[in-house]
């Protein structure tokens, strides 16, 4: 009798030790995704952060219009929404074709629209 209560002691503890191993070994990964799910965002806000200042950068000088893009796109993507006001050669806003040139206009009032 005491041999079979020392032998399920024995099992009893050789699965705890197990168990302990496992969930030791799971948590390492966890671990290491946690970390880079964290890296990944604060790279993401670092990367908007960049191409909103590249955004800007570009838009500052004249701008060549390319397929498919609107004045409502290019106004978006620009942060100009003055386009119109600036342009006066664009009679019509629907007549806006590929490598029609564009002046982009950073003003006072387009640099709180930025924010």
């Amino acid at each position: 009798m005491a041999k079979a209560k020392a032998k399920t002691k024995a099992t009893e503890t050789a699965h705890h030790h197990l168990l302990l191993a496992v969930a030791d070994a799971a948590m390492w990964p966890c671990v290491v995704i946690v970390i880079t799910l964290i890296l990944f965002c604060s790279l993401q806000v670092h990367d908007e952060a960049v191409e909103g200042a590249v955004k800007r950068a570009y838009c500052d000088e004249l701008y060549v219009v390319s397929e498919g893009e609107t004045l409502h796109s290019i106004s978006d993507k620009c942060h100009d929404p003055f386009i119109l006001d600036d342009n006066p050669h664009i009679h019509d806003p629907d007549d806006v074709f590929p490598g029609l040139v564009i002046k982009i206009t950073q003003t006072n009032n387009n640099a709180s629209y930025l924010n």
